[in-house]
């Protein structure tokens, strides 16, 4: 089962991500390392796997740049 794009977003901003804002239903998403992410979608829809993965791969930059 898809998680939600609400906990994407919480996923984010727990990892210290800082919404920087969009157009209509995207958001962009930056971390102070440099790491931007952008998401799109009404925080109730299901997230789709592109959207999973990219929120996996910015959260693992994150973490490896960290350690």
């Amino acid at each position: 089962m898809p998680r939600k794009i609400r906990e994407l977003l919480h996923e984010l901003e727990r990892a210290g991500f800082v919404n920087r804002g969009g157009k209509g239903s995207h958001r962009n998403f930056k971390h102070p390392m440099g790491v931007r992410i952008t998401l799109s979608g009404q925080l109730s829809e299901d997230a789709k796997p592109y959207q999973e993965r990219a929120v996996k791969k910015a959260l693992e930059e994150v973490k490896h740049e960290t350690e």
